[in-house]
């Protein structure tokens, strides 16, 4: 088979993968993405952050409509959910973005090999990549990107079988509201999926190893939020192992360990959902035909520049270090592919935000104070309750606070975190100032719009030296 001649092979079409694509074609180099799903856009946009997001706004609106509605003045009877509809609803906008995506790649003129992509070989500065699809090609490149993402991690006392025990794809497609859902895993993905089915009416149930829930996010925000979360109905076992699960009847009984006491209990459930994270997606590359190997954690070794060590192949996304967000592998792709044309691709991995998309949300960038109190950073603190914001109350919002950390001799901003409605929006401020080296004063001293949620960030900041003016 004769090889296909590209400026560069990019193997995995999600975030990662298509926006570089994108970004080599706009830099006028001829690409190939080489994708195994039916359509473009990876985990993120087929089976994790647009329609797990989807599933969240819908649920928030039903939510809304049985308990919030009545206070506005809105009085409904006979209220009821359609799963069914819900999840067509949910396919339809995930169909709309990937077909979206393959439309940026024909103006683009970015050639798509659907198909799994595996290293072949080298031909002196040229590298093969093989496509195991619909139709078998090789391809040939000097630059080859590996943006090959992630994949859930199975427990091996909880092994996945679509049915009662499901993972946070599974989680998409569930066709009724369960009776009772055992969570386990108390992190992002969790708590997500976990709060989508007990505001459609289940029982939930978090099963979680550690003492505390998003142990990556500043802990009193998290804190705040688990308040928040078990105000709502949600139940939390801290500090517990699931230990594995039988059939009990139609139902599942999960055996779980308290690790504090070593106590054991039963708990009855319809459905367990394991979300427990992910792992690099690495296998099957065949890495070793061009001499490299996966480290122990499954991720490839890059160096500064998202180079391996065999000169012209990449990697990016959720397949090298740092965090698992879509956001990340983006920027990731595009600087990549600016450092191959030439040019001085960067990503400032301090101004990478964290966002949960719980109701209210939870938003973090920069240093949590855990971090700055371990590195031994003098620091200040201003916080402002949305309670006292008047956008907040006229939305009837008025739950959580944005949280201000500050250089205590420079002022320069180290983190801002948020608890609160549309915290996930409102982050993009801190990320922004963090990422211009700005202060806590330079957020203070910005004009923001009355009335409406960011003036809470400007407040808090305000509160860092002492002064908030509506509180």
């Amino acid at each position: 088979m004769n090889p296909e001649q590209f400026d560069l092979i990019i193997i995995g079409g999600g975030p990662a993968g298509y926006v570089g694509a994108i970004r080599a074609a706009q830099l006028g180099l001829k690409v190939v993405c080489v994708e195994k799903r039916a359509s473009l856009g990876g985990t993120c946009l087929n089976v994790g952050c647009i329609p797990s997001k989807a599933l969240l706004d819908s649920s928030e609106h039903f939510s809304m409509a049985q308990y919030k509605f009545k206070k506005h003045g809105i009085e409904m009877d006979g209220l009821k959910i359609n799963v069914p509809q819900m999840i067509s609803r949910k396919d339809e906008v995930v169909k709309q973005l990937t077909q979206g995506i393959a439309g940026l790649f024909k103006k683009n003129k970015i050639e798509w090999a659907q198909g799994y992509g595996r290293f072949a070989g080298l031909e002196g500065d040229q590298k093969l990549v093989e496509v195991d699809g619909p139709t078998k090609r090789l391809l040939k490149a000097p630059k080859v990107m590996i943006a090959t993402g992630s994949e859930v991690i199975e427990l091996p006392n909880l092994k996945f079988d679509g049915k009662k025990i499901i993972s946070s794809t599974d989680a998409l497609n569930i066709q009724e509201v369960p009776n009772h859902l055992v969570v386990v895993g108390g992190g992002v993905i969790g708590l997500e999926m976990g709060s989508v089915w007990k505001r459609l009416g289940a029982k939930v149930t978090v099963i979680e190893f550690a003492d505390k829930i998003l142990s990556v996010m500043d802990q009193q925000i998290a804190n705040e939020a688990k308040k928040s979360l078990t105000k709502q109905g949600l139940e939390f076992k801290l500090n517990t192992q699931a230990l594995g699960a039988t059939p009990a009847g139609s139902r599942m009984q999960v055996e779980v360990m308290d690790r504090g006491t070593g106590v054991k209990e039963m708990i009855e459930c319809d459905l367990i959902l394991v979300a427990t994270g992910r792992r690099p997606y690495t296998d099957g590359l065949q890495l070793d035909k061009v001499g490299l190997a996966a480290n122990e954690k499954g991720r490839v070794d890059i160096n500064d520049h998202f180079e391996t060590k065999v000169k012209g192949i990449y990697a990016v996304g959720d397949c090298v270090q740092g965090p698992m967000l879509a956001h990340k592998a983006e920027e990731e792709g595009i600087a990549a592919v600016e450092i191959m044309a030439g040019q001085a691709g960067h990503v400032n991995y301090h101004t990478i935000p964290w966002i949960v998309y719980t109701w209210p949300e939870i938003a973090g960038v920069g240093h949590t104070e855990e971090e700055l109190k371990a590195k031994g950073i003098e620091y200040k603190t201003g916080t402002f309750p949305f309670l006292a914001n008047g956008r907040a109350k006229a939305m009837d919002e008025s739950e959580g606070l944005v949280k201000l950390l500050a250089d205590a001799k420079t002022d320069k901003l180290l983190g801002m975190h948020i608890f609160g409605p549309r915290a996930s929006d409102l982050i993009a401020e801190g990320a922004t100032v963090l990422e211009y080296g700005g202060s806590a004063e330079d957020v203070a001293r910005t004009c923001h719009a009355h009335p409406t949620l960011s003036e809470a960030v400007k407040e808090a900041a305000l509160a860092v030296d002492g002064r908030r003016i509506h509180l």
